[in-house]
């Protein structure tokens, strides 16, 4: 069997961020070597409280965390999106809190540190505002040369902003970070709205969670029944988009993309309308979009099959395995 390729994630984590967390620890193909937060749905020091309980909860406690910018690259944190995440982050959620603490590094630093001991093989999956990214590309301009990839979830290619009429929330939190990170010299796989909004968990789905006797598979549950009461004046019922966990899935090739050019793109910077917009050079759409010559970003726009089973049969086979070992070494009465 292929060894797991070792991933870096850096969240903002909210409820998206948590499934994408669950995501990571479960799927056979990646190995979670370190998490760095950053200012978004929460504080990065929210983020990072979330986090550990969330690792200690799913049994991986040794993850390290560290936290990284509480403040954008222009301007000051907006204080978070409890709207969306509720108060805490994950929709009111109250789990056992973790006695790990993060790392002394910043979240930059520790990723630069992992590329260095991972050199050529790291994975790295930004699910927030690119606030850290950026840094650590300033404390390491080689950056670009030790990562073996780079999934971001961000940005609307055809499909109108979440945050603006045409910008999302991690790209628009940050443009000038998202702005350097994308001109940098590696290549990227971006997963924007396009993909996200059109890939959607129902309720059903969330009932799938609650019946499973798992810690995380009950919190995950808990916390969606928040997140689905924001969308339901947005899609006209009771569901979710699958932003982050998508992208996960993505990052570990998990599942097959039908429609993924790559592109030139660029972040709107000024202070206009447009602040925060992704600019993709779609315009070879009507001939297919070929892949355009020098360009370093690809961007999905559609995927080939319905998202939410993958999501739920990676998260069920790894806690029903879980469960195996548990009941492997408990005692016989």
């Amino acid at each position: 069997m292929t060894q797991p390729a070792p991933f870096f994630l850096d969240c903002d984590t909210g409820i998206d961020d948590a499934l994408a967390l669950a995501y990571l620890l479960a799927s056979p193909k990646a190995d979670l070597v370190g998490i760095g937060t950053v200012s978004g749905n929460v504080s990065a020091a929210g983020g990072a409280r979330n986090t550990l309980d969330l690792l200690n909860l799913a049994g991986h406690p040794d993850v390290p965390v560290a936290i990284g910018a509480h403040d954008p690259q222009v301007g000051t944190f907006h204080g978070g999106a409890p709207h969306v995440h509720g108060d805490n982050g994950i929709g009111g959620v109250d789990l056992v809190r973790s006695h790990r603490e993060p790392v002394e590094a910043t979240a930059a630093e520790l990723l630069v540190q992992l590329a260095h001991q991972y050199a050529g093989e790291l994975q790295l999956v930004a699910i927030g505002p690119l606030t850290n990214i950026a840094q650590a590309l300033r404390l390491e301009p080689k950056l670009p040369e030790l990562v073996a990839g780079v999934t971001i979830m961000g940005g609307a290619a055809l499909a109108p902003g979440n945050i603006t009429p045409v910008a999302e929330a991690n790209i628009a939190n940050d443009p000038e970070a998202a702005a350097e990170v994308l001109a940098a010299a590696w290549n990227v796989t971006l997963v924007p709205l396009d993909v996200t909004m059109t890939n959607v968990l129902e309720e059903n789905h969330r009932q799938e969670l609650l019946a499973n006797e798992h810690p995380v598979s009950q919190a995950l549950g808990q916390m969606l029944g928040y997140y689905f009461g924001f969308y339901v004046d947005i899609f006209g019922r009771a569901c979710s988009a699958m932003h982050d966990p998508l992208a996960a899935a993505i990052a570990v090739r998990g599942v097959e993309l039908a429609s993924a050019p790559t592109v030139r793109v660029q972040v709107d910077t000024t202070d206009g309308p447009g602040r925060g917009q992704t600019v993709c050079d779609l315009r070879g759409l009507y001939a297919g979009l070929p892949d355009q010559r020098g360009a370093r970003c690809r961007v999905v726009l559609e995927i080939g099959e319905d998202f939410a089973p993958h999501l739920l049969g990676t998260l069920q086979a790894a806690w029903l395995t879980e469960s195996e070992v548990i009941r492997a070494v408990e005692p016989v009465a």
